[in-house]
């Protein structure tokens, strides 16, 4: 569903993040038992990344079904082999590979699947190599912070299970993953604090009316405003598929490139459509519209002006510090629902400073 590109994070390690679509066409009464999935390089063979028991039953689910961890969401049994895809279904495998520091990043991957399928006859090993896919050549873009200096918590970013790197979005007859990138950005006050007083209400929220800068020159190409902020911290209603995104402005910075800000403020947008900006130029005011509960900045880059279909393409930072991590799952449906606005940060072993990487889910730092 895209082209793995290679990109640098806050752990030192070169990341791949793409997903593979594995369908059992065989009738209903034949299982397939998927015991392992390898990423090799298709030149050597040599494998650079594997799933088997438990963690590929983590990274693996029916199309369609409710995320891994979504409520809802039935865990696969545990076991030695606890991925089995009834026949007539089709799976999403999600592939986030790690490569240590110097580790060579294939030119072309190929993927080598091995299991067994299982019928009421009997079952019959298999092993496969399937779907020889190229690595993106191009560089991640290098942008500059889409907010105002300070302390900002990096929510829903690659590369675990969060509903932006896991969200599968079935749209015009095909799939995309539009949010693979994406960060959900929440300013960050003394001691940890991200609201104080009533989360009821917006003004509560330290990110709520923060400006939004263009975190590279470009041409703005889409605006859209007039949607109301949603009242936290209560789930906002599931909007029409054109007011997901909310309020925001869409940034054109190179062929085929275009950055998202998502969720602003009714009335705060300071562009419009054909402005031509510089970075560093103020676009508009965090706000809490479209699909949104708490007061956030959604930003990512995108392969399309429009949000749905779009591809999520990855992208570095020029310079921040990383000042600690939160281990919990905090993000915008439950920041509200804390009993304080005080986020548990604690220590990270990424901690210092950082240039052209990556912010990995759930870090705190300073731009």
């Amino acid at each position: 569903m895209t082209e793995p590109t290679p990109f640098h994070a806050t752990d030192g390690r070169t990341h791949l993040s793409y997903e593979l679509l594995t369908t059992n066409a065989l009738p209903s009464s034949a299982q397939v038992r998927l015991d392992r999935v390898e990423v090799r390089d298709a030149r050597t063979h040599r494998v650079v990344g594997s799933l088997s028991g438990q963690a590929l039953a983590d990274a693996a689910n029916p199309v369609g079904d409710p995320l891994p961890g979504a409520d809802g969401y039935t865990p696969a049994p545990p076991g030695p082999t606890p991925t089995v895809i009834p026949g007539s279904q089709q799976w999403v495998i999600w592939l986030d590979l790690a490569l240590d520091r110097g580790q060579h990043v294939p030119k072309v991957l190929e993927h080598h699947l091995s299991g067994a399928v299982v019928a009421a006859s009997g079952s019959s090993p298999f092993e496969e190599t399937v779907q020889v896919t190229p690595t993106g050549r191009t560089a991640p873009m290098n942008l500059n912070a889409p907010v105002r200096p300070g302390t900002w918590y990096s929510s829903e970013s690659c590369c675990g299970n969060t509903h932006h790197r896991r969200g599968l979005a079935p749209i015009n007859g095909r799939f995309d993953v539009p949010q693979r990138f994406a960060i959900d950005w929440y300013r960050v006050g003394e001691r940890g604090r991200t609201w104080e007083g009533d989360p009821t209400r917006l003004t509560s929220y330290l990110s709520y009316r923060q400006p939004v800068v263009a975190a590279a020159g470009g041409r703005v190409v889409e605006v859209q405003d007039g949607i109301p902020d949603n009242t936290p911290p209560v789930a906002p209603p599931v909007p029409p598929i054109d007011e997901t995104v909310g309020n925001h402005v869409t940034l054109e910075v190179a062929p085929g490139r275009y950055l998202l800000y998502a969720h602003l403020k009714p009335g705060s947008l300071k562009v419009r459509e054909g402005d031509r900006v510089e970075p560093g130029r103020v676009l508009g005011l965090i706000g809490n519209s479209g699909n949104s509960t708490t007061p956030h900045l959604h930003f990512q880059v995108m392969t399309t002006a429009e949000f749905f279909p779009t591809d999520s393409p990855p992208f570095t930072f020029r310079e921040f510090r990383v000042v600690g991590r939160v281990e919990p799952r905090i993000w915008d449906d439950n920041l509200g629902l804390q009993p304080t606005g005080v986020l548990p940060i604690t220590s990270s072993p990424h901690e210092g400073p950082h240039r052209a990487r990556y912010p990995l889910d759930r870090e705190v730092l300073e731009f």
